[in-house]
C-alpha cells in the first residue's frame, strides 16, 4: 500500500502516550509515503512512557491543535496509551479536531 502524496497527523498526548504505539505506526506511515504532522496540545517536546509507567523517549510535537485543521490532513494515527487517549478525550481542541 502507498501513501504516497497524502498527509497524515499523528496525534501524541502531553503525557501518557506509550511509545511503540506512536512510533512504530509513524515509521509505518512515513515507509508508506506519507507526509506525517504530529500535532498535540501544544508545540514542544512531549515524553513517552513505556508499560504506563516507565519514561520513555522525548519527541517533538510539530504544531499545536490550536495551528491545524482536519481538511489539511487525509488521515489520522490516534496512539495507545491509556493516560494519554485519556488525556487527549478531555480536551476540546483534540475532540473538535478529531
Amino acid at each position: 500500500m502507498t501513501l504516497k502524496g497524502k498527509k497524515i497527523a499523528i496525534l501524541l498526548a502531553p503525557r501518557g502516550t506509550e511509545e511503540p504505539e506512536f512510533v512504530e505506526p509513524k515509521h509505518a506511515v512515513e515507509a508508506a509515503g506519507a507526509s506525517v504532522t504530529v500535532v498535540g496540545v501544544e508545540a514542544g517536546e512531549v515524553q513517552t512512557v513505556n508499560n504506563d509507567l516507565e519514561p520513555g523517549s522525548s519527541f517533538s510535537v510539530d504544531k499545536a491543535v490550536a495551528e491545524v485543521s482536519a481538511s489539511d490532513f487525509d488521515g489520522l494515527v490516534i496512539p495507545g496509551g491509556s493516560v494519554g487517549a485519556d488525556t487527549l478525550r478531555g480536551n476540546e481542541q483534540i475532540v473538535s479536531f478529531v
